[in-house]
């Protein structure tokens, strides 16, 4: 086993590498629909897509999502969203492997089909049974309210990249209840079906080589890092290893504003 050390930032650029790669993904761009729902872990897997497929000059990360959370120093509306989101892009939905600029969920939702894929980030993590909840601020469940009705109701695959920065020891369901019983403030949490991305699984698509979450921390830009354990046979590794250094160095991600 060997260990590295891996930044947030650095995570979501892996994890961002392996839904570019995911075959269901890899499929859909060819022959259907991925929705890429706004979000700061998903902007990463948009850009990975975006340049496989030519069309990256116009995309921009740095103002990719709805809702975020950022320092008390900084405020955020109570819904998470910055207080202007004039530069908002909205989602990259792609079709057929072209960009449908301007597109967001809510334009094609009800177009979607089995087959197409939604990709949606996560706000919670249960890492021992692989299940993330979303945070809820619009009073009809934003883009996740959407996006069940195709996965549920049409078979649309929910694809759900989500750092493990984000795990949690807690029950997702138990929570739930609790923040969306009557009298409670702050926003809502609801768990949902899907497949979930993590880099734990990003390294074992990419690499073929095993990963565990085995410490975390840090300071002096390192907060929130991780610890990954690599296992496997040796050509596995070599490509683990190869792979985490060539993105160490991913810089911390900025809202420009």
């Amino acid at each position: 086993m060997k260990l590295f050390v891996m930044t947030a930032a650095a995570g979501k650029r892996l994890i961002g590498k392996a839904v570019a790669a995911h075959p269901a993904v890899t499929e859909a761009l060819r022959s259907g629909s991925v929705v890429i729902v706004a979000g700061t872990t998903n902007g990463y897997a948009a850009e990975e897509m975006l340049v496989k497929l030519g069309q990256a000059g116009d995309f921009a990360r740095r103002r990719f999502f709805r809702g975020i959370t950022l320092p008390p120093s900084r405020p955020t509306t109570d819904t998470g969203r910055l207080p202007d989101e004039s530069e908002f892009p909205g989602d990259v939905v792609i079709v057929k492997g072209i960009w449908q600029l301007g597109k967001t969920l809510f334009d094609v939702v009800d177009d979607l089909r089995e087959g197409d894929v939604i990709l949606k980030g996560a706000n919670a993590l249960d890492l021992l049974h692989r299940r993330a909840a979303i945070l809820i601020g619009h009073p009809r469940a934003g883009t996740i309210g959407a996006a069940l009705q195709a996965v549920t109701g049409r078979r649309v695959r929910l694809i759900l990249p989500v750092g493990v920065e984000k795990r949690i020891p807690g029950d997702l369901d138990r929570l739930a209840e609790s923040l969306n019983a009557p009298g409670a403030q702050g926003p809502r949490l609801l768990p949902v079906p899907g497949e979930v991305i993590t880099e734990l699984e990003a390294i074992s698509l990419l690499t073929g080589a095993r990963a565990e979450l085995v410490a975390a921390g840090g300071v002096c830009g390192a907060e929130g890092s991780v610890w990954l354990g690599i296992s496997g046979e040796n050509d596995p590794v070599e490509r683990a290893e190869a792979l985490i250094k060539s993105i160490q160095a991913e810089p911390p991600f900025e809202t420009g504003g």
